[in-house]
């Protein structure tokens, strides 16, 4: 797997936006909200994502996880390597992630969207 995984993941969802932030950051957003966060030039490549709040602790812990750097305060972790992951399942936290992030949009930015 590779960034143009990722991209593609997101790109299936939604209402996703995608651009540059912070100069090296590929950022996925809904609602103008980022849930996806993948580095442009790093080897291998790694993910951000949010999770639930009971996965955070589980899965900040285990190899391959951490917290992520800036927003781990709100239960995001970095993948540090995609390929450690099946696609499927790659797939479903960043879709989770995509939905918890969405429903955290304000009540009027949702409805728009659901209505686009």
């Amino acid at each position: 797997m590779d960034i143009e995984t990722v991209r593609t993941i997101c790109k299936e969802l939604p209402h996703v936006t995608e651009d540059v932030k912070w100069e090296h950051d590929l950022v996925f957003s809904i609602g103008l909200k980022m849930f996806c966060v993948t580095g442009l030039d790093e080897t291998p490549v790694s993910v951000s994502f949010k999770v639930t709040n009971e996965e955070f602790e589980e899965l900040s812990n285990s190899s391959g996880f951490r917290p992520a750097p800036y927003v781990a305060r709100y239960k995001w972790v970095l993948l540090e390597d995609i390929s450690m992951l099946k696609k499927s399942e790659l797939q479903a936290y960043i879709r989770q992630s995509y939905e918890l992030v969405k429903a955290k949009l304000p009540a009027k930015i949702r409805k728009e969207l659901d209505n686009q």
